[in-house]
C-alpha cells in the first residue's frame, strides 16, 4: 500500500483525534483557552439581555403610566453592557493570542516529526514516492492544517459556545420558538453530516493534486538544463499546464461542493426568522411573550444563525486540513523496512571490518516490477543493456509487498579487512544492490549480511554510519560553500584539518585553483563544479568521515581521463588502511584492487584477482576486453 492509500479509510472525526493525540503540543493550555472562550461567547448575549431588559423594564413606566423612561436603569443597563462587551473584548484577545501559540507549537513539532520520519524511510519508501509529494505532506499540507487550527479551530469553539449559549437564553425567553428554530435547522444539519463525505474526497484529491504539481514544477526547475539540451521547453510546460489543470479542476470541484451550502444555510436562516416574527407575533398577542423578549430572541436568531451559516465555510477548512491530516498521518503510520535497532542494537569497536555476505537473496518489491517503471530489476534473463539496480524506483512499505523477480541469488562472500575490492559487471547485474545491501540501505529479502560476524541489522545506526560510509556516484552537494560540504563528513573538523585532508589527497593544487578556496561556493547540487570537481569533494568528506569501510560506486564514471587520474590518486588516499569495496564501471579500477568480484544476472560467478581473471575466459576477460577497445578508440 502506498502512501498515499495509508488512513484514507478513516473517518473525519477519528482521523482529527489521532492527529490530535500524535501531537499532544495542540493540548497544552487548552483548558485555559476554553475558559477564556467561554467568556469571550457569553459575552455576546448581554447586548439581546440589554436590549430585553431596556424596553421591559426601562421603558416600562412609558406603558404603565405615560411617564417617561427609567433613565437611571437604562444607563445602568448601558453600562453593564459595555463593560461585558470590553472585558468579551480581551477575553477574545487573549483566547486568540493563546490559540495562536499552541497551534505554532503544535504544528512546528509536527513538521518536524514529519521530516524526521519521511527521512527515516528507507530508499525504498522514498524512491517509491515522488519528490515533491513528499516534500508537500511537511510543507503545504501542514500548511492546511495550520490554516484550519488557527481560523477554522478557533471559529468551531467560538460557534458550538454561542450555539449553546444562545440556545439556552432563546429556551429561556420561549421555548416554543426555540423548537422552531432548531427544527428549520435540523434538515440542513443531517445533510451536512452526509455531505462532508463527498468533500471530504474531493479535498483528498486536491491534496494529491498538491504534491502532483510541486513534483512536477519542481522537476522541470532541478532538469532545467537537460529540458534545453533536447528543446524539451514545450512538452514540459505542457507537463506542468496539465499538473496545473488538474489541481484546478480538483479545486474547483471541492469548492463547487462547498459552494452548495451557502445558498442552502441563507434559505434556512431565512425560514427560521420568517417564523420567529410571525410566531412570536402570535404569542405575543396571545400575552405568552413580552416586546422586549421576541426583539432580544430575534437578536439571539442572529447569534445562533451565524454559526449555522460559519459552519459551512469550516466545512470547507475542515475537510482540506483533514485531507492534510490524512496526507501526513500515512507518512507517520509508515513504518521504516529498514530501521534502527535502536538502544537494543549493537555498537562496533572502531578497527578494520570483515564482511559477510551469508546466502543473501533480494527482489524488489512486485510493484516497482509491475508498474513497467522498473528497469533496474534483474529478473534471472536479464541481459547487458538495460539499466542498472541503482536506478529503480522501490515501492514503499517493500518489506511487506509482495516480492518481484529475484535479483540477487544465494550471493555468499567474504571480503577481509583492509582489502581492496572492486564488484564489475554488466549493467543490471546486481552489483549495485549488493552495494545498497553491505550499507543496509536495504535489508536482504533472505540471508544476512554480517560485519565483523554481527548481522548488519543489529548494528545500531550511529554506529553503522560511522563505521561504513558509502560515496554515491553523483556524489550530492548543498547550497554551502567547499568547506562546510566537506565538513558534512565530520561536522567539528576544522578549516586546517580540511586542508591537510585535501592535501593527503594529492589536491592541494586543486583547491589552489578554485576562486576562493575553501569559500568557494559550489551552487545547488554543487551545479558550481564539474562533474569531476563533485567527486572529488565527496571523496574528501568520506575521507574526513574516516570510516572503516568505504563503498564506492561508480567513482570515476562520467569524467575525462585527466580527472579520472586525479580521482584515482584521490581514491588511492582515501582507500589506503581499510576495506574498500568499489562499484568499478571503468575497469581500471578493478586493475588497482586486490581482489575482483565479478557479477552476472544476479551471482557471483567469478572472484581473484585482475592478473588472474583478465588471462581466465569469463564475463571478466570479456568486460575487460570490451573496455579496453573502447579506451583504445
Amino acid at each position: 500500500m502506498s502512501l498515499n492509500e495509508v488512513a484514507q479509510r478513516e473517518g473525519a472525526l477519528s482521523t482529527l483525534r489521532r492527529g490530535l493525540r500524535l501531537s499532544p503540543e495542540f493540548r497544552a493550555g487548552l483548558a485555559g483557552t476554553l475558559a477564556l472562550a467561554l467568556v469571550a461567547t457569553a459575552g455576546r448575549i448581554v447586548v439581546p439581555i440589554a436590549v430585553q431588559q431596556t424596553i421591559d423594564e426601562g421603558l416600562r413606566p412609558v406603558a404603565a403610566d405615560g411617564g417617561g423612561p427609567d433613565i437611571a436603569y437604562i444607563r445602568t443597563a448601558v453600562l453593564v453592557c459595555a463593560a461585558a462587551v470590553l472585558l468579551t473584548a480581551l477575553c477574545a484577545y487573549a483566547m486568540n493570542v493563546r490559540l495562536y501559540k499552541t497551534t505554532e507549537t503544535g504544528l512546528a513539532a509536527l513538521r518536524v516529526r514529519a521530516f524526521r520520519h519521511v527521512h527515516d524511510l528507507s530508499m525504498l519508501t522514498q524512491s517509491g514516492e515522488r519528490r515533491g509529494a513528499l516534500v508537500s505532506r511537511v510543507t503545504s499540507d501542514v500548511d492546511q492544517i495550520s490554516q484550519f487550527m488557527q481560523w477554522g479551530g478557533l471559529m468551531i469553539i467560538v460557534s458550538l459556545g454561542q450555539l449553546v449559549v444562545a440556545s439556552v437564553l432563546m429556551a429561556i425567553y420561549s421555548w416554543q420558538l426555540t423548537l422552531l428554530v432548531w427544527v428549520s435547522f435540523l434538515p440542513l444539519a443531517l445533510a451536512l453530516r452526509r455531505f462532508q463525505r463527498l468533500v471530504s474526497r474531493a479535498y483528498t484529491t486536491v491534496r494529491e493534486r498538491v504534491g502532483d504539481l510541486l513534483s512536477a514544477v519542481s522537476e522541470a526547475v532541478v532538469g532545467a538544463s537537460v529540458i534545453r539540451a533536447y528543446a524539451a521547453e514545450e512538452r514540459t510546460a505542457h507537463r506542468v499546464d496539465e499538473s496545473v489543470g488538474r489541481h484546478q479542476r480538483a479545486q474547483v470541484r471541492a469548492q463547487g461542493l462547498v459552494a452548495l451550502t451557502f445558498p442552502a444555510s441563507e434559505l434556512v436562516a431565512a425560514i427560521a426568522t420568517a417564523g420567529v416574527v410571525v410566531a412570536g407575533t402570535l404569542l405575543g398577542v396571545g400575552g405568552h411573550l413580552t416586546a422586549g423578549r421576541l426583539v432580544a430572541f430575534l437578536f439571539l436568531v442572529t447569534l445562533f444563525v451565524g454559526p449555522m451559516q460559519v459552519a459551512t465555510e469550516v466545512l470547507n477548512e475542515a475537510q482540506n486540513a483533514i485531507a492534510g491530516w490524512r496526507r501526513v498521518l500515512g507518512v507517520l503510520d509508515t513504518s521504516p523496512d529498514v530501521a534502527d535497532p535502536g538502544p537494543g542494537g549493537r555498537d562496533l569497536p572502531r578497527g578494520p571490518i570483515e564482511v559477510r555476505f551469508k546466502d543473501v537473496s533480494f527482489a524488489y518489491p512486485a510493484s516497482s516490477v509491475d508498474a513497467g517503471d522498473a528497469p533496474g530489476a534483474e529478473a534471472p534473463k536479464k541481459r547487458a543493456g538495460a539499466k542498472d539496480t541503482a536506478e529503480m524506483p522501490e515501492a514503499s512499505a517493500a518489506n511487506a509487498a509482495p516480492r518481484g523477480p529475484t535479483v540477487l541469488h544465494e550471493v555468499n562472500v567474504e571480503i577481509a579487512p583492509r582489502s581492496r575490492v572492486a564488484v564489475v559487471g554488466e549493467t543490471g547485474s546486481g552489483k549495485t544492490t549488493f552495494a545498497k545491501l553491505l550499507t543496509r540501505l536495504m535489508d536482504p529479502t533472505s540471508g544476512h549480511v554480517l560485519i565483523d560476524g554481527v548481522p548488519l541489522d543489529a548494528v545500531r545506526f550511529s554506529s553503522l554510519r560511522e563505521r561504513i560510509v558509502m560515496v554515491p556516484q553523483d556524489g550530492f552537494l548543498f547550497d554551502a560553500g567547499l568547506a562546510d560540504n566537506i565538513r558534512y563528513g565530520r561536522p567539528g573538523a576544522s578549516d586546517e584539518e580540511i586542508v591537510l585532508a585535501l592535501t593527503e589527497l594529492g589536491l592541494t593544487d586543486w583547491l589552489e585553483g578554485l576562486p576562493r578556496g575553501l569559500d568557494t561556493p559550489v551552487g545547488q547540487r554543487g551545479e558550481s563544479l564539474s562533474a569531476g570537481e563533485r567527486q572529488l569533494v565527496a571523496l574528501a568528506r568520506a575521507y574526513i568521515a574516516d570510516p572503516d569501510l568505504l563503498v564506492l560506486d561508480e567513482a570515476t564514471s562520467a569524467v575525462d581521463p585527466a580527472t579520472e587520474v586525479r580521482i584515482q590518486r584521490a581514491l588511492d588516499g582515501v582507500t589506503r588502511g581499510r576495506t574498500a569495496i568499489s562499484i568499478a564501471h571503468r575497469l581500471s579500477t578493478a586493475e588497482a584492487a586486490d581482489e575482483v568480484i565479478v557479477f552476472d544476472q544476479g551471482r557471483i560467478v567469478q572472484r581473484g584477482a585482475h592478473a588472474e581473471l583478465v588471462d581466465e575466459p569469463g564475463v571478466y576477460a570479456d568486460l575487460h576486453a570490451s573496455w579496453s577497445s573502447q579506451r583504445r578508440m
